[in-house]
Parts: C-alpha cells; sequence; structure tokens
C-alpha cells in the first residue's frame, strides 16, 4: 500500500518528501487540505522548514492528497501515538532496537517477545517501522526495567536479527 502512495508522487520528488514525511509521523490531512496531527492543525510552513520544502510544496500535496479518495481516506484517519523511546530512561524503561536481517521475514517480532516473555518481562511498547516508508526498518520494543544479559544475547543470536542496539 506504502508503495502505492508514493508511486502516485513520482513525479514530484519533493511532494514524495512531504508524503513519506506525514507517514512516517502518522500525521493525518483534514477534508479543508489541512496537516493535522490527531486533529490540531499543523501549519503548512512548520511542515516546509522542517522537511526543506517550499510552504507551496506542502500545500500542493496537500491538496493532491485531498483529490485522490483513496488518499484522502487514508491520510484522514492517520494518529500519532506517544514514542516512549526518548523519555524511556527517564521512566525507568528499558529500549531494545533490533535491526532485522529482511524487514519481510514474518517471525521477526514473535521471535523477539518469545525471548522476552521467556524472561516474564513486561512489554510496555512494540512498534516496527515501515520497510517501504523508512530507509532503516526497525523493531522498537520498550520494556519495563532492565533487561538480563542473557536476554540480549539470545535475541542478538536470532536468525532474523542483523544488529541490536540497546
Amino acid at each position: 500500500m506504502w508503495r502505492r502512495i508514493l508511486e502516485q508522487f513520482q513525479d514530484s520528488p519533493s511532494q514524495q518528501r512531504v508524503v513519506r514525511f506525514l507517514l512516517e509521523n502518522g500525521f493525518g490531512v483534514s477534508a479543508e487540505g489541512k496537516a493535522v496531527v490527531n486533529g490540531i492543525e499543523i501549519s503548512a510552513s512548520a511542515l516546509a522548514r522542517v522537511i526543506k520544502v517550499d510552504r507551496r510544496v506542502v500545500d500542493s500535496t496537500l491538496r493532491r492528497i485531498c483529490e485522490i479518495d483513496e488518499l484522502q481516506s487514508l491520510f484522514s484517519r492517520l494518529r500519532v501515538t506517544p514514542d516512549l523511546t526518548d523519555v524511556a530512561k527517564n521512566l525507568g524503561l528499558s529500549v531494545i532496537t533490533i535491526l532485522p536481517n529482511n524487514a519481510g521475514d514474518k517471525n521477526i517480532v514473535a521471535s523477539a517477545v518469545d525471548v522476552l516473555a521467556s524472561y516474564d518481562l513486561p512489554l510496555r511498547q512494540i512498534f516496527v517501522t515501515d520497510p517501504y516508508v523508512v530507509e532503516t526498518p526497525r523493531l522498537v520494543i520498550i520494556i519495563d526495567g532492565v533487561i538480563p544479559a542473557e536476554a540480549i544475547q539470545k535475541l542478538r543470536n536470532l536468525p532474523t536479527v542483523r544488529s541490536l542496539i540497546l
């Protein structure tokens, strides 16, 4: 699906950057053609500064999304959820980021969760970045407490894991 969305903007690399940013960050588009985060409007100028494109590129991308029913339907439903990764330490949580050998492997999440479940670790968040949207797909698991060294080693040894970031 994501690939089809980005293909809609193949003729404009700058608009494709805007769409990719919206998808990566869960930003939606209102029926009025405004960028929104959980219903809160974000200015085209603010987005343009972050994405490093002209404000008019953001405006034209948002209008174009609204003109394509399939995209408007999708972008009108996007929502942002909190990512605790950067504040985990402050909350007494641990973060494991897994970079997979093959992002298309269906066992990445299951095998990692199996390892952590065997240590009875409470999982607070799990999220996977979409390989069609981000350049370096990853699985991020946030755990309540400290991860035992043995669990880390077992995760490293999984055939689906290229590397771990702690």
